[in-house]
């Protein structure tokens, strides 16, 4: 009988593992210069290494300067952030996506700064129980600024390990192979320039797509680039397609100027951000506007979903629909939304006061820190209102 061929070409180590001295020595001339890293040998401050670390979870370096830039120099210690009002927090944040991240910084600088006296713990387990820090994070926390042992596994080191050792199994089944594969070649001396300078070799020489295998201090001992399939790697399982949502924006101006925004919840979705008040965001095409062909001076607009005020779930005014529509695409779905707008009578303002209105004046709306989507809405109504 013939022998089956196995459904994925296994592993094979290079003949020579590659040496955390030869990537340390190409470190410490072509290190990254980011500002929230310390040169190699020096010690890190472990608030700059937690605050960096949480800031970039999903997020690119260019995204991620400047915000980190006015982070630190509004709230240079982790005792400062900890007195910050949560809601500058949100502000600050806005724009930079994943917001359980800012609500989960907020309650750790409190924990850390409380129960900590201000200084971060250096071991592992202690660090996996603060909010909004998972294994990556203590890891890098625990290399970077306590010089502790730990294997730091983000994408570019996945996407490392998968070439010099040739790994095709696709991820995220390979994870576990590839995390083993990155502690066989981490050292117990300068473990967190060690951790930097993997994660600086993916990003600016293993790239993704065309790789500069001959700028690569391992690359005579890349299993992938000996095999001419570096460039492959890592393999990834095919996508499922993002469902699309759609829903309607309320732009609701008052007489004096100012925009209704309100807070959204603080669990969920953009928790706690601010928002031009939105329609649910359904699998469907949204029936919350029932009007007349024009959205004309008798047009009702449903708004018992929008929980803008328990008091006023019904709406009547001269609503606009605003040409056009506004595209974003979160992690697990696209979305859709339309944008009707309104100038608003004093009684019909009233009636949408309660303890979530934010009436904010239009020309301030840059200032409020509302999410990227948000944003894209304020300005679609602001120019399609006139």
């Amino acid at each position: 009988m013939p022998r089956r061929k196995p459904a994925h070409k296994p592993s094979s180590a290079p003949k020579i593992l590659p040496k955390a001295s030869t990537l340390l020595a190409w470190y410490d001339k072509y290190h990254r210069r980011l500002p929230w890293r310390s040169p190699p040998g020096k010690p890190a401050d472990p608030y700059v290494v937690w605050l960096s670390e949480i800031m970039l979870q999903q997020t690119t370096v260019t995204a991620v300067r400047p915000y980190f830039e006015a982070f630190f120099s509004r709230w240079p210690s982790v005792e400062k952030l900890a007195e910050a009002e949560v809601e500058a927090v949100m502000t600050a944040w806005a724009g930079l996506g994943y917001y359980a991240r800012a609500r989960n910084l907020h309650k750790c600088a409190g924990i850390v700064a409380r129960e900590f006296d201000g200084k971060f713990p250096d071991k592992q387990e202690e660090l996996l129980k603060l909010p909004g820090i998972g294994p990556y994070t203590a890891s890098a926390i625990t290399s970077i600024a306590f010089q502790k042992y730990a294997v730091v596994m983000d994408g570019n080191v996945e996407r490392v390990m998968a070439r010099v050792f040739a790994v095709a199994d696709p991820l995220p089944k390979s994870k576990a192979k590839l995390s083993e594969f990155a502690r066989s070649l981490t050292p117990k001396k300068r473990p967190g320039d060690y951790a930097q300078a993997v994660m600086d070799l993916g990003a600016t020489v293993c790239i993704p797509k065309s790789p500069r295998c001959n700028l690569c201090p391992w690359s005579d001992n890349c299993a992938g680039l000996a095999q001419g399939i570096a460039v492959t790697l890592p393999k990834k399982q095919t996508k499922t397609e993002r469902p699309m949502r759609t829903g309607q924006a309320f732009w609701m101006v008052r007489k004096d100027g100012c925009v209704l925004l309100r807070r959204r919840p603080n669990r969920g979705l953009l928790g706690g951000m601010t928002e031009v008040p939105c329609s649910a965001w359904d699998s469907k095409p949204s029936t919350t506007t029932q009007s007349t062909d024009s959205y004309g001076q008798n047009s009702s607009l449903e708004l018992s979903n929008t929980k803008i005020s328990c008091e006023a779930p019904l709406l009547k005014a001269r609503w606009k629909l605003i040409p056009g529509t506004i595209s974003h695409t979160f992690t697990h779905f696209h979305l859709e939304l339309s944008v009707v707008g309104a100038n608003l009578t004093p009684a019909q303002a009233r009636s949408l006061d309660g303890p979530e209105a934010i009436w904010t004046p239009v020309e301030k709306i840059g200032r409020v820190g509302l999410p990227s989507v948000m944003r894209k809405v304020a300005q679609h109504a602001i120019k399609g209102m006139g």
